[in-house]
């Protein structure tokens, strides 16, 4: 018998003839309200990520601006990116096919996505390598990442965005700029991700 077995035969000895005790799991659901987008748009502020809340029509403008403004002239563009916010951007958009190396993409000015879902209440965004958000790599190589997030997008919740979610799908949840302070309790940005993230709300 091995060590394995000889634990595992105690245990079952042990509980032998214990009644079955019913756990009581008060889980938070979703709350069917709509997601807040002031509030997500403070609570992305909070983790020091640059928010613009922009109409459908300003879209455009504003992706160009704020990739002029980081100085962005390639960027990785996933497929499914709607093509139209990138029409007055004066950068080359580098497409990820064939999968770009981890060289390639600490070589580019950046990255834009859209996103899954967005959460009010933590200010967080959820991609699942769905249209225009790519492989995970793509948003976790690059030094910057602007997010384009619209409206009906944000929820009240964690809870409603897991019900919003495929829960076979890779996912990467991004509470803005990739941050730790776990050296001397410095906080250092960009150590496993984006050290600046940019998040355009589309109200």
């Amino acid at each position: 018998m091995s060590s394995r077995d000889l634990i595992l035969a105690r245990v079952r000895r042990a509980l032998a003839g214990a009644p079955d005790v019913e756990i009581t799991r008060a889980y938070r659901g979703p709350s069917q309200t709509p997601g807040d987008i002031r509030l997500f748009e403070e609570r992305v502020g909070d983790y020091r990520a640059v928010v613009h809340l922009v109409d459908e029509a300003g879209v455009p403008e504003r992706v160009a601006l704020s990739l002029a403004g980081r100085g962005a002239r390639r960027v990785v563009v996933p497929a499914g990116f709607p093509p139209r916010w990138l029409a007055v951007a004066d950068v080359e958009a580098v497409a990820d096919d064939p999968p770009l190396s981890a060289a390639d993409l600490d070589a580019v000015d950046g990255v834009v996505t859209t996103c899954a879902v967005a959460i009010a209440e933590t200010g967080t965004i959820v991609l699942d390598t769905g249209p225009g958000q790519g492989r995970r790599a793509l948003t976790l190589v690059p030094d910057y990442h602007l997010c384009v997030v619209r409206a009906a997008q944000v929820v009240a919740g964690v809870p409603d965005a897991v019900a919003r979610l495929a829960p076979a799908r890779p996912q990467t949840w991004i509470s803005g700029p990739s941050a730790t302070s776990d050296i001397e309790l410095n906080r250092v940005e960009g150590v496993h991700g984006p050290r600046t993230l940019e998040v355009l709300i589309v109200d």
